[in-house]
């Protein structure tokens, strides 16, 4: 009742936000140089012509279908069920499956295409865990265009199979060597190489923050998750879930599975972040559960920072969740209480991965791993009610993170 309550005084009750200024109640809007205001508003012009080409929107379905592989799976795990709670049904939406090996692909291939509308033929990226570098290059790759994918010097070395894959598709993989070396690094310098090549540049950013209108694109090709899982849910058990659980790093994957469930209060949301080893400033990148407003990346979000206002290092056994900020969609649905974010330490996204690996013959991503420890926690809490409906957004899988893993656990290869 508190969420129904709490969701009826919210923007999903009455029409689709981000407003005509891009933002998310206080959240979101456009902090950047003037010099790419003129970027950011041809983006938006030709993203909103987009929706109502047809020819466009033709092609955008039969890629997804034929090139990603799209509907992915709907897939129950009995075994791992029973192992959350004896009474509870899981399921995964597996965007492991989808081309590339995560949901990354979807943004990508959207993106790419309107790149390819507005006649743009230099692409740029960042990445963390690599799996936005590979599915841009991917993309690029397959439509023509010439990909540039900055990437934090610390993610290369822990991701070193994705930067090959990159290299291989035909990308350039710009090493950043500046402040903590990973994803946050990597935006700024692609944000560098925009401002100074913003007339022949295409930004393919990654995840659903950074300045309208990115949160509001990116959520809306990321979506056709959340609605797939709708119609697959209602075909496999006859009615909606009673509860979506998700990784949030930057929060793409969650938005995609949690927006097309927005409207409907009696569906619980559950985003969960990168604990860390600790909840000490620093050794986490838990930007909901610890942080507050602030600007970065050109959008007002949640960000971890000190008195100061200075964004702090993170840290998550996860390249793909070692963000300090987080879309600022995320941020209001944080506010009006519409979703509820938790975090889960390194510890249990390692023995998330573990048990799914085990019960189901699925090796998860780390990302999705941090979901699917928090879930076993739930349910050994009590915290699941019984004969509870939930579907996990398993958002890629683990061959990415084997190496990782593998260390982790004093493994010698």
């Amino acid at each position: 009742m508190q969420i129904q309550q709490q969701a009826s005084n919210n923007i999903y009750s009455h029409g689709n936000y981000p407003d005509e200024r891009g933002r998310f109640g206080e959240f979101g809007g456009k902090f950047v140089p003037e010099s790419l205001m003129a970027a950011l508003e041809e983006l938006e012009t030709a993203y909103n012509e987009s929706l109502h080409d047809a020819a466009f929107q033709e092609e955008l379905r039969t890629q997804l279908h034929s090139f990603v592989g799209r509907p992915t799976t709907l897939h129950y795990v009995p075994r791992f069920s029973k192992l959350v709670a004896p009474d509870v049904k899981v399921y995964l939406k597996r965007e492991d499956l989808a081309h590339t090996g995560a949901h990354k692909i979807n943004n990508a291939l959207g993106q790419g295409l309107l790149a390819k509308r507005m006649g743009k033929q230099r692409i740029i990226a960042e990445t963390g865990a690599g799996q936005h570098g590979v599915a841009t290059a991917t993309v690029c790759a397959m439509l023509g265009l010439q990909c540039i994918v900055y990437m934090g010097e610390l993610d290369i070395q822990r991701q070193s199979l994705n930067v090959f894959r990159m290299k291989l598709l035909g990308a350039e993989v710009r090493s950043v060597t500046s402040g903590s070396r990973t994803l946050k690094d990597a935006i700024n310098e692609a944000i560098r190489d925009w401002v100074t090549n913003v007339e022949t540049t295409f930004y393919l950013f990654g995840t659903a923050a950074g300045p309208h209108p990115y949160p509001r694109i990116v959520r809306n090709f990321q979506s056709v998750i959340g609605t797939e899982a709708r119609e697959q849910i209602i075909a496999q058990e006859g009615r909606l879930p009673d509860m979506l659980v998700a990784c949030v790093g930057g929060g793409s994957n969650a938005i995609g599975l949690f927006y097309p469930f927005a409207d409907v209060p009696e569906v619980q949301l559950i985003g969960v972040e990168a604990g860390g080893t600790s909840m000490e400033l620093g050794k986490h990148a838990a930007t909901l559960t610890a942080g507050r407003p602030g600007v970065l990346h050109g959008t007002m979000s949640y960000l971890l920072q000190n008195e100061d206002g200075q964004v702090q290092d993170t840290h998550s056994i996860s390249a793909g969740l070692d963000y300090p900020g987080v879309g600022p969609e995320h941020s209001y649905m944080k506010d009006t209480g519409r979703a509820t974010y938790v975090s889960a330490s390194d510890e249990t996204a390692l023995r998330g991965l573990q048990v799914l690996s085990r019960s189901e013959g699925i090796i998860p991503a780390l990302e999705s791993a941090h979901a699917l420890g928090y879930l076993l926690e739930m349910g050994e809490q009590g915290k699941i009610p019984a004969g509870s409906l939930i579907i996990l957004n398993l958002s890629g899988r683990g061959d990415k993170d084997m190496l990782t893993v593998a260390q982790a656990l004093n493994v010698t290869l």
